[in-house]
């Protein structure tokens, strides 16, 4: 049956958007395959279509729990009943349920760290596979050595020699993210599709203030005059709240969401968004991978952040629909500095590197480091997977890359922040692209017409009870 036949039968689409063919063909001829599609150009399908082709188990790593339900209500509004999410929202019996019944689902999604465990191992050892997909692959390498190393681990796995055909998927990586995800996923000869990174409809926007009292004004200003929905990206967990509770007190829907909230309520905050209860998002950048919400109108970063491709990814999540859309970047003097206090926080020390050997040789568990609040969970599980690799003055090296690294991905968005030249050239020039066309709207260096883009907020005739914006500012300011 013709590619197309399928795609009509399954999904009622009768073309496919570029790059789909070619993946999918590639996969369905037993080839392992590295995919960079911007998200909303239907990644997903390029490992759902070769699942009903194939008619064998597709498993899917993914690392976020709310962008694996996510799919997985995708898949079931579609009317596929065979998918099942292995995660921490099962239950005991649930899990061994889904374990017990593993190779009859068609869809099978799992995190890095449930992948690991010796049961899921074990089933996943007898059964026979037709792809194995690992979804925004870029976190292997931007999260794998200092964040969440389980997905350095999997690459072992998947060494094995008898294994069906890997896919990696993101929307966006720079060629040495694209290097790791072959590296560490031990990809043979992989097939590789990159689409080019630019979304010409997402106008770029940035704002410079002398200080940070300017910005917070600028911010509650802009949001009450104008149109969402959309996401504000803020640097901190308590930054994000300050600013949710001053716009609820505006009389806007908004929620704070971060990665203190447990993954019920995040998953519930963002199905409000979704489903547009919500306008407003202020959020960290725990917030957005792959949310599935097509019409979002602003993308705002209260700092610079911590890097280029992080600033790809979360601007991407605008203007999905084709229709225009308006990412600005919020700066003043020293905002690089906070950048790299933030981006390393979570890295462990030296003297860290040292205590663990020493509680080693004590024979004492080291987790006694984290029940202690020596450290972060994240700074263990980074500390305990290299400790347990590599010698002590290795760590210690490694971790002083690390942090070299960080301050250098820094200085590189600071660049593009602060360049005088065409910014929608630079961020593409970053990923190892050209720029093929400038859109009318292109950046704040280029020329922006706002008004053409930034349409003003409806106004709603229920009354809201709120305290003077200005009382709100100040409280915003305390710590600075």
């Amino acid at each position: 049956m013709e590619l197309e036949q399928t795609l009509a039968k399954y999904f009622g689409y009768t073309t496919f958007r570029p790059g789909q063919r070619e993946v999918i063909e590639a996969i369905l001829a037993g080839k392992d395959g590295i995919a960079l599609l911007p998200t909303g150009m239907g990644k997903s399908l390029c490992y759902q279509l070769p699942g009903y082709i194939l008619q064998k188990p597709v498993l899917i790593v993914s690392p976020l729990l709310s962008l694996m339900q996510d799919q997985v209500e995708q898949l079931k509004r579609i009317g596929e009943k065979r998918v099942v999410a292995l995660n921490s929202f099962l239950s005991l019996t649930e899990k061994r349920y889904a374990l017990h019944f593993l190779e009859q689902y068609r869809f099978i999604f799992t995190s890095p760290e449930m992948l690991l465990q010796q049961q899921v191992q074990e089933k996943l050892a007898k059964m026979e596979l037709s792809l194995i997909v690992v979804d925004e692959a870029h976190c292997i390498s931007q999260w794998g050595f200092d964040f969440r190393p389980d997905y350095l681990r999997i690459g072992e796995w998947f060494s094995q020699e008898k294994r069906p055909p890997v896919l990696a998927l993101s929307a966006t990586a720079t060629q040495k993210v694209v290097n790791d995800i072959r590296t560490t996923l031990s990809l043979h000869a992989p097939f590789e599709f990159m689409y080019n990174v630019d979304r010409p409809t997402i106008s770029l926007g940035r704002v410079v203030f002398a200080d940070r009292a300017d910005k917070a004004k600028w911010i509650l200003q802009h949001i009450k005059e104008t149109a969402g929905p959309g996401i504000l990206y803020m640097s901190s967990r308590k930054r994000a709240e300050q600013y949710s509770e001053a716009f609820t007190q505006a009389g806007l829907r908004v929620a704070a969401y971060h990665a203190g909230y447990g993954a019920e309520d995040r998953q519930f905050i963002q199905q409000q968004f979704i489903d547009g209860e919500l306008d407003w998002i202020v959020a960290t950048n725990a917030f957005g991978m792959g949310i599935n919400k097509s019409d979002i109108r602003q993308v705002i970063h209260e700092t610079m952040p911590a890097n280029v491709a992080n600033y790809m990814q979360e601007i991407g999540r605008a203007g999905r629909d084709g229709e225009p859309a308006l990412a600005i970047l919020l700066y003043c003097d020293g905002d690089e500095e906070l950048a790299k206090f933030v981006v390393t926080g979570d890295l462990p020390s030296a003297s860290h590197v040292d205590r663990y050997q020493e509680l080693v040789r004590q024979q004492v568990q080291p987790s006694n480091m984290l029940k202690n609040g020596e450290l972060s969970e994240t700074a263990f599980r980074v500390l305990a997977y290299w400790s347990q690799k590599e010698s002590v003055e290795q760590v210690k090296a490694r971790l002083n890359q690390l942090v070299l690294e960080k301050y250098q991905a820094v200085d590189e968005m600071l660049k593009i922040t602060q360049t005088k030249d065409c910014i929608r050239t630079q961020l593409v020039g970053y990923f190892g692209q050209k720029l093929q066309e400038k859109p009318e709207n292109c950046c704040e260096n280029c020329g922006i017409h706002y008004d053409e883009i930034n349409t003003e907020r409806l106004k709603e005739e229920k009354k809201v009870e709120m305290i003077p914006w200005e009382s709100r500012l100040k409280q915003l300011l305390i710590g600075f």
